[in-house]
């Protein structure tokens, strides 16, 4: 598991009443274990389409993992790239599984403005900076997505970026209007408040240690409670439930890390002139944005191993210096990790069994919009009988081949991250 040492997102989280733990038996029509985006999501679709007796079961707090640990980008897409959908899909299904995104982005907008969710949303969209000198690889998708996916990213010039971002890294950039940055954890903190107060019923502290059939329903069981429902959503990420083997097995959870910088003030405008989140065109990317309270929010880095909060800091802070070596001074106030979960075909798995049972998992860092897309599909599906759901039909549970599948990841990124730097080496 992560670090228990607060991130900033727990640091400054909007304080609310902590859901009680489930207690006895109880019935729900609906029950959803996972207390992240996609089981929030679910839950409010449920709600926002008059579907009673929900309840939500989560094992820590709402948001507790990667929900509330994530960079806070809102943008559209998945894991898997553009340029490999088309090829797997062809270009009617893969534009339409990419339009559920970006459909997605425009409802967490909405919701955010409905719900009155406080969570410093910032809607001034994301940078894509590139971090070689062959501006190649932005015209291509800047292309791409134009010609196949109706999506336009203006093209910012050398100068134009380093006005906005004053680093010498960078050559050129790609601007997305349509996205925007925020506070992850208070976002998750906001769905369940606006689920709660339509009848959704949430409990924290309510570990799931089993569950089966028991007739035509089924049973759950937590260390205080039963539960049985009608309908059963898994959405545990990369948290993994234990539950149902074939799920889990599924997905690979892989950490990611993320820091804070201290309150930089003035010294923030010497390195961003823009409210714009930012990442770049390698593989093994950074991201980062500033924050209200001029802080520096900074990620990076994926791998098998969860590190220490000084691990994290000593990785990411070598990091953000060979973007902006003025900030060698700067203290680093929050470090910490979360872990996502991986399919092996790179893209969310959303489906279900036939006999009530449902899952939604494996959103690969890409997972704001597509939570919400997912949410969205299968409340569809289990209020209205819905079958968009199936667009994802292709992208089923092959194992990961766990422990393995962790060694074959470590080794790919290993070798994505030495292209990256050899890249970098021959442009010099």
């Amino acid at each position: 598991m992560p670090s228990s040492d607060p991130s900033y997102y727990r640091a400054t989280a909007t304080s609310y009443a902590p859901y009680a733990p489930l207690q006895g038996s109880a019935q729900a029509h609906v029950a959803i274990v996972g207390g992240g985006y996609a089981g929030l999501n679910t839950a409010l679709g449920l709600a926002e389409r008059g579907v009673r007796d929900v309840v939500l079961l989560e094992r820590e707090q709402v948001g507790f993992g990667a929900s509330g640990r994530n960079g806070g980008f809102v943008f559209a897409g998945y894991s898997l790239g553009e340029q490999a959908l088309l090829d797997q899909l062809g270009e009617q299904r893969a534009r339409a599984l990419f339009k559920l995104t970006v459909e997605g982005v425009h409802r967490i907008r909405e919701r955010v403005a409905k719900y009155a969710i406080s969570c410093d949303a910032v809607d001034e969209g994301v940078i894509w900076a590139n971090w070689f000198r062959d501006p190649r690889i932005l015209r291509e998708r800047q292309q791409l997505l134009a010609e196949r996916y109706g999506v336009q990213w203006e093209w910012l010039a050398q100068a134009e970026l380093r006005r906005r971002v004053h680093s010498d890294r960078y050559s050129d950039g790609l601007f997305e209007r349509d996205a925007l940055h925020l506070h992850p954890l208070n976002y998750a903190i906001g769905l369940a408040a606006a689920a709660s107060g339509q009848g959704v019923r949430i409990h924290e502290r309510s570990g799931v240690r089993s569950l089966r059939r028991d007739g035509l329903r089924w049973r759950i069981e937590t260390a205080q409670g039963v539960l049985h429902a009608d309908q059963v959503v898994l959405a545990c990420g990369g948290y993994l439930a234990g539950l149902q083997k074939r799920i889990d097995r599924a997905i690979l959870p892989i950490a990611t890390y993320v820091m804070a910088t201290e309150p930089l003030g003035e010294r923030l405008a010497g390195c961003l002139r823009t409210r714009s989140a930012i990442y770049d065109t390698r593989f093994a990317f950074d991201y980062y944005r500033p924050l209200p309270d001029t802080r520096l929010l900074w990620g990076g880095r994926i791998s098998i191993r969860n590190r220490s909060p000084r691990a994290v800091q000593r990785l990411l802070r070598r990091d953000l210096l060979r973007v902006f070596p003025q900030l060698e001074d700067a203290r680093i106030d929050y470090a910490w990790s979360g872990l996502m979960s991986y399919a092996r075909h790179q893209m969310p798995q959303i489906g279900g069994s036939g006999d009530g049972l449902w899952w939604a998992q494996a959103f690969g860092g890409h997972g704001l919009s597509s939570t919400c897309a997912a949410g969205e599909l299968l409340a569809a599906a289990i209020a209205e009988n819905d079958d968009g759901w199936k667009q994802f039909a292709d992208y089923k549970l092959p194992s990961t081949h766990r422990p393995a599948g962790y060694l074959a990841a470590q080794a790919s990124y290993w070798r994505a991250e030495f292209n990256d730097w050899l890249k970098t080496r021959v442009e010099g």
